[in-house]
C-alpha cells in the first residue's frame, strides 16, 4: 500500500497539506501560532487518527459496540535534536459493553497501528484506555 500528499505554502502567510479531497490548513508563521496547527500538532493528530480508526476496525473484529471516542495526546519535545521523546494518551471509549477486554484492545491498536507502530521505533509512546458508560 501506497499513501501520498501534497503540500504548498505562501511565504509570510500560511500552508495547507492537500490529501485526497481534503485540504488541511496549517501554521508556519508566528501570526497563526495560536490558531491553527503546527508541524507537530499535525504529527500528533495522525497518530491520534491511526488510534480511532483502529478503534473503528478493532470494534468489528472483537464485536463490540460502541457510541463515541475520543483520544488526548501529550508528548514531550526535546530542543537538541529538536524531536518527540515522550508521547502520552488517554483513549475513551464511550460503550455499555460490559466486558469489552481492554487490554486486547490495547494490544491490537498497538501492534497494528501503521502511525503508532512507526512512531514507536523513534519515541516512548505510553497511554490508558478507560470505558466510559452510557
Amino acid at each position: 500500500m501506497n499513501y501520498a500528499t501534497s503540500a504548498t505554502s505562501v511565504a509570510k502567510q500560511g500552508a495547507t497539506i492537500q490529501i485526497k479531497q481534503a485540504t488541511v490548513a496549517f501554521g508556519i508563521t508566528a501570526a497563526t501560532a495560536t490558531t491553527l496547527p503546527n508541524p507537530a500538532e499535525l504529527f500528533l493528530g495522525s497518530l491520534s487518527a491511526c488510534m480511532l480508526k483502529n478503534v473503528e476496525r478493532f470494534s468489528l473484529l472483537m464485536g463490540f459496540t460502541y457510541t463515541s471516542a475520543a483520544i488526548t495526546i501529550e508528548a514531550t519535545r526535546l530542543e537538541k535534536p529538536p524531536r518527540m521523546d515522550e508521547i502520552q494518551y488517554v483513549l475513551t471509549i464511550h460503550s455499555n459493553e460490559e466486558h469489552l477486554n481492554l487490554s486486547l484492545l490495547k494490544k491490537n491498536i498497538e501492534k497494528h497501528g501503521t502511525i503508532y507502530n512507526t512512531v514507536k521505533e523513534v519515541c516512548s509512546i505510553t497511554g490508558v484506555i478507560e470505558i466510559v458508560s452510557e
